[in-house]
């Protein structure tokens, strides 16, 4: 039983960061002792399964995904036979070839994945992705028209599904649309529009990213290509580019996602790609690469280029094949990633202090500053929804518009509901997906649309979040902690969005503590039983810092991901730490 009327895990009913902790049930627990006896794995790991919805008899293919069985059928989709058919016309032509990809990881590995593809084939293409703050998102009319007085077929990746004019200004040349974001009720006028989410779709591909389109067009055009008797590109070589795609812009690690990931990171961790080797280097990264890395060191690196500095500087750096130009293009975007964390430092301290005083217990958290960098817009909503649990947007004015982003909690849709708002005008333009979305904005019209926007949100239930409760796989020793149990329960991942890493508690410990930087604290838990590290990023921007910070004899129930750490050259399991509560 894990709803309200159940005992809280260890009674902790209000941990350090206001959470409910919510332990296994009984139903859990009987279904994984039932699958330890069926299957003969390890009980820890049948609990991770169990909790992630696998019943015994899908076990082994759960823990085995063959992306093969997995992999849709790219004529699934709508368009698709069209765009593959043009792609193959304009390489067997020699036709001219233009790629407009948005600024972030998803449009960088989408371009990437084109151009290594036509590449393979003898073929180069121009690349261009906008300015965010020239040109901000999409394609646009001038842009659209230089391409296409220059070449014969513009792919517009991870954009253009709501892009009717600068897809109708595009004179002289096809274009097809490769994307991921809610369609509106019309199709810009493109030869093509391939996207899981047009609304004549049924959805069951929604959760693909735009990396995950363009690579069903590849496995099209390699199939066509191979019944005329032709051998295409090694496309199992390109899932790095799909896994980091996917990590990167939140997508669910379910289906074929997953199997997607899981394969990506193998093909990844043979350091193949001169790009990726380039920025793993600079990022430090000295393990294999997890769910984790292409989220939080390689993914932000990647998207500095389009937030502060030069939009194109991620596309090139994953598409090059040469390692010189991948060292210097991986040390600038390395540069600008300390820079973009400088600029959002300053601009998240004056965005919650703006949505305190506005108030946090409403259906939406905003907040708008002149001057504000766009760049780092959204990764402020991020801070403020993580921090407040709730949708969050955070708009960047000047000249009396605002460019904003936002984000969303589980179970509300943030892009359809901007859709809305754009739709019945108070917004200039808005679109997205269901956790994130763009909008922009005239600065006098900035209140109403919030409003509005937070009114189809509350319908959606955002009024009534608060910290969710914190669920917990099971409760350790530390000296239970071991590295072979860590691989164990890594058998069931990749872990990442709608796919936890599972959660253990460690109780009554005693905990020395030690402070790195302003932020982290470094922790050991345990006795002469057995001792665990574990370590406690940026905890001093929360409550969980101050209450472990020189806590001397007092002792804690501690909770939070178990992980091989790897600094120094040595292997170690150590506890990330999530929440507290004093025991």
């Amino acid at each position: 039983m894990t709803g309200p009327a159940a005992r809280a895990f260890l009674g902790v009913e209000a941990s350090a960061t206001g959470r409910r902790w919510v332990g296994p049930s009984s139903e859990d627990d009987r279904l994984a002792e039932a699958m330890a006896q069926t299957t003969r794995l390890p009980l820890p790991l049948c609990r991770t399964l169990v909790r992630r919805g696998v019943a015994a008899s899908d076990a082994e293919l759960f823990l085995a995904p063959a992306l093969r069985d997995l992999l849709p059928d790219p004529l699934g989709l709508k368009d698709m036979g069209i765009a593959a058919d043009r792609l193959l016309q304009a390489v067997q032509r020699r036709q001219r070839i233009a790629i407009f990809a948005d600024y972030d990881v998803d449009g960088g590995s989408s371009a990437a994945l084109l151009i290594c593809w036509l590449r393979a084939l003898g073929r180069e293409a121009t690349l261009y992705i906008p300015d965010r703050i020239d040109e901000g998102y999409g394609p646009n009319v001038p842009a659209m028209q230089t391409l296409a007085a220059a070449h014969d077929l513009i792919l517009c990746v991870d954009c253009g599904t709501l892009s009717h004019e600068p897809i109708a200004a595009a004179k002289g040349a096809d274009v097809v649309v490769l994307d991921h974001h809610l369609g509106a009720e019309t199709l810009p006028p493109a030869l093509a529009v391939v996207n899981p989410n047009r609304q004549d779709e049924d959805g069951s591909l929604g959760h693909l990213c735009a990396a995950s389109v363009v690579f069903l067009l590849l496995v099209e055009a390699n199939r066509r290509l191979r019944s005329d008797g032709v051998q295409g590109p090694d496309l199992m070589a390109m899932l790095d580019l799909v896994a980091l795609a996917t990590v990167a812009d939140v997508a669910p690690l379910l289906g074929v996602n997953r199997a997607l990931v899981r394969q990506g990171l193998k093909v990844m961790a043979r350091r193949e790609r001169p790009g990726l080797v380039a920025l793993a280097d600079v990022a430090r990264m000295n393990a294999a690469p997890n769910t984790y890395a292409l989220g939080f060191l390689l993914g932000p690196r990647v998207n500095a280029g389009g937030r502060i500095g030069q939009a194109d500087l991620g596309a090139r750096l994953l598409a090059t094949d040469d390692p010189r130009e991948a060292a210097a293009l991986a040390a600038r975007l390395d540069e600008l990633n300390t820079e973009r964390r400088e600029i959002e430092a300053r601009v998240r301290e004056e965005a919650l202090a703006q949505a305190e005083a506005r108030g946090l217990d409403g259906p939406l958290v905003w907040a708008a500053g002149e001057g504000w960098h766009p760049g780092v817009v959204g990764i402020v909503a991020a801070r403020l929804k993580e921090a407040t649990h709730r949708p969050a947007v955070v708009i960047g004015l000047e000249a009396g518009i605002g460019k904003g982003s936002g984000r969303s909690i589980s179970g509300v849709d943030l892009g359809a509901a901007v859709h809305r708002v754009a739709h019945e005008g108070l917004l200039l333009k808005g679109g997205g997906h269901r956790m994130a979305a763009g909008l922009t904005v005239e600065e006098s019209r900035l209140t109403d649309a919030m409003a509005r926007l937070g009114e189809l949100l509350a319908k959606q239930g955002a009024a009534a979040a608060g910290p969710a409760d914190l669920r917990l796989d099971g409760l350790l020793a530390p000296a239970a902690a071991t590295h072979a149990f860590v691989e164990q329960i890594e058998q069931a991942g990749p872990y990442g969005a709608s796919a936890a890493a599972p959660r253990f508690a460690f109780a009554d410990q005693r905990v020395t503590s030690r402070r790195i930087g302003d932020k982290h604290l470094r922790l050991s838990i345990g006795g002469a039983e057995g001792r665990l590290d574990a370590i406690a990023f940026g905890c001093f921007d929360g409550p969980l810092g101050p209450l472990l910070d020189n806590c001397g004899a007092q002792r804690f129930h501690l909770a939070g991901r178990l992980e091989i750490d790897t600094w120094g050259g040595s292997a170690r399991v150590q506890l990330r730490l999530e929440d507290a509560a004093r025991a």
